[in-house]
């Protein structure tokens, strides 16, 4: 109750921010529209960001799924194999020291204007966090654990699985509540590269047509689902990883 609160007075706040501005400066709606002007163009032009916003919302789902999937699956590898993460980990740094803005160009090259380049760009920005705090985790197991397993002759396989993953969960749930964030991030990106759906692709639409209420409007509805799938990651993780 007292979050709920606490969220409408922000959303109040920023809301009542919003509007001083406007008038404060007398911005014109090219600049800057009013709230009342953006929440009349969400409802009269529902229709048409509903169907923008569901492809985007598949684009974000599966790149964040496979994101996770890759990135803990590379985890697992680099942390059993001590020795494969000398070559693995450099690639993993070195593929987010190219900005995304750069790749997503020959993304959409070798994966065409769909969803696959969408959910690539996606995935490319999901992957290094979830694989560096899963990989972290998997590193940082308690040594009385560990000694204890050990003086139980437990094979390497079995420390592995029952010791180090389940201590390691909380660092994973760490890396997927950032990967949660920049998913939607992913999708948009690659819409803006080279789209012909999404809410990417309308936002550049509306800018390019002066429509700057529409354009706030999907930004508006991409805000509203990047905070509802947070926070329903969140409560799963919560849920699953119960003795964090």
């Amino acid at each position: 109750m007292i979050a709920s609160l606490r969220a409408l007075i922000i959303l109040i706040g920023l809301i009542t921010l919003w509007q001083l501005t406007v008038m404060i400066f007398q911005l014109p709606p090219y600049i800057l529209p009013t709230p009342h002007q953006v929440f009349s163009v969400l409802v009269t032009r529902a229709p048409l960001i509903a169907n923008e916003s569901a492809i985007t919302i598949t684009e974000t789902l599966l790149g964040l799924l496979i994101g996770i999937l890759l990135g803990s699956c590379a985890a697992i590898t680099m942390a059993y194999f001590r020795s494969l993460s000398l070559w693995v980990l450099p690639i993993l740094i070195i593929s987010q020291a190219l900005p995304t803005f750069a790749i997503a160009p020959l993304l959409v090259i070798w994966f065409g204007y769909g969803m696959a380049s969408k959910i690539a760009t996606a995935v490319l920005m999901i992957f290094f966090p979830v694989a560096s705090a899963f990989y972290d985790g998997l590193r940082r197991t308690d040594s009385g654990y560990l000694d204890l397993a050990k003086t139980m002759n437990a094979r390497k396989w079995r420390i592995f699985t029952h010791i180090r993953i389940p201590n390691a969960l909380p660092s994973l749930a760490s890396g997927i509540r950032v990967a949660t964030v920049a998913a939607p991030i992913g999708a948009i990106v690659g819409e803006w590269v080279g789209a012909s759906h999404g809410l990417g692709y309308l936002m550049l639409n509306a800018n390019a047509r002066m429509q700057i209420d529409l354009m706030f409007a999907a930004l508006f509805a991409l805000v509203i689902f990047s905070l509802l799938l947070y926070f329903l990651v969140d409560k799963i993780l919560h849920r699953i990883i119960f003795w964090n």
